[in-house]
């Protein structure tokens, strides 16, 4: 079986990861790190919870180590780019926690926080930059940052970057790095429009893939409730009512979220929402306390929600269906992580059984009709 030894990562990052509880590399980190290792540009498919970020985070904090040196200032030896601001946190922190040995510097780039801040962490140069590509705009034209001297360039969630219109900001943060460097390309899908842009970012490019979006679900309980609009905040309630897990609601809408976080409120259940109204201090509060479990309701918008990885979710909730089966697929894959069990129930009304009938056709399978707690199913 491989090990994170077999892939020869050196011994400060098998301490690190020995602290993290990690003990053996998951698909994508067997066939990625050794790529990354070797100095390959790298084409990934694969998407949040497969171990992703360990895959490029370990084996460029190990590149970093084998040639030491300052990084120029106001600039970064290692650029992440990625989707959100939760997301951006998340790699940040993980690149911080896998080289804890290793004196890494890294720093954290996006809206929603003060720039004076942001300058001030890179005036001396940073090992590794981890930023959303609009506030990393902001700042080469404030000329706060320079990439002239970046060796290694990552694309997080390509085809979230694309759903956020950030593809001509990445081409452009992208002709600011040298040429010579080395790039690494991982997106959950490859439509047309993500393949153009890999192709023209990366140079003879490994690839890597892992967990195809359609077999995700295959590890999740599914189940889909038939029931009016109106009736939904009830069966919610009554849903939420029989489960003390920590359960993640997806909702089309900011306003819904936050009129499903009032009802529930009022009914006696706490409950939090992120979207893409809430400030950064709101979001941040509000994912701390659904991870500490103070808060076990989390309701949450496609976008708000994409890249957050929170163990133990036990069930995921689809107040609304999405209109694009693929997003189904990324929500649902929220629970059933790291071989834990996981449901996942879907709240379906009349309109919204085209959505259903798309995402059955991708999954290639029924999602079995259950009953509403306390009523007899109908009839799809």
């Amino acid at each position: 079986m491989t090990s994170f030894e077999s892939l020869g990562l050196a011994t400060p990052l098998l301490k690190a990861l020995a602290t993290e509880g990690y003990t053996a590399p998951t698909p994508i980190q067997a066939q990625a790190i050794p790529y990354v290792l070797a100095g390959r540009d790298v084409q990934g498919i694969a998407q949040t919870g497969t171990g992703k970020t360990a895959a490029f985070a370990l084996p460029i904090l190990q590149r970093l180590a084998e040639n030491r040196r300052p990084p120029a200032r106001g600039g970064c030896r290692v650029l992440v780019l990625s989707p959100t601001r939760e997301l951006a946190s998340q790699i940040a922190d993980s690149f911080r926690a896998y080289g804890r040995n290793m004196g890494v510097r890294v720093a954290l780039m996006f809206g929603g926080v003060p720039k004076a801040r942001q300058t001030r962490a890179m005036a001396g140069g940073v090992d590794v930059l981890v930023a959303t590509p609009g506030r990393l705009i902001d700042h080469m034209q404030d000329r706060t940052v320079r990439l002239d001297q970046t060796e290694i360039l990552v694309l997080d969630e390509a085809d979230h970057m694309l759903d956020l219109g950030f593809i001509i900001p990445i081409r452009r943060i992208a002709g600011a790095i040298p040429a010579q460097r080395q790039t690494l390309f991982f997106s959950a899908t490859m439509p047309k429009e993500i393949g153009q842009l890999a192709a023209g970012m990366l140079r003879d490019p490994a690839h890597v893939a892992v967990a195809p979006v359609a077999t995700t679900a295959e590890r999740v309980e599914q189940g889909v409730i038939f029931v009016e609009t109106a009736r939904k905040r009830a069966v919610l309630f009554d849903l939420l009512s029989g489960n003390q897990g920590r359960t993640l609601v997806f909702t089309r809408t900011k306003h819904g979220a936050d009129r499903v976080v009032r009802y529930l409120e009022e009914s006696g259940v706490p409950a939090a929402a992120i979207h893409g109204n809430k400030s950064q201090p709101q979001r941040e509060r509000a994912l701390a306390a659904f991870r500490s479990g103070e808060t076990r309701v989390l309701i949450a918008t496609d976008i708000a929600a994409r890249g957050i990885d929170v163990d133990g979710v036990t069930h995921v909730i689809n107040y609304d269906l999405p209109n694009v089966p693929e997003s189904y697929v990324h929500r649902i894959g929220r629970t059933a992580r790291a071989g834990a069990a996981g449901v996942a129930i879907s709240l379906c009304d009349n309109e919204e059984r085209s959505f259903l009938r798309s995402i059955e056709k991708l999954i290639r399978g029924r999602v079995p009709v259950i009953a509403a707690p306390g009523q007899v199913a109908r009839a799809a």
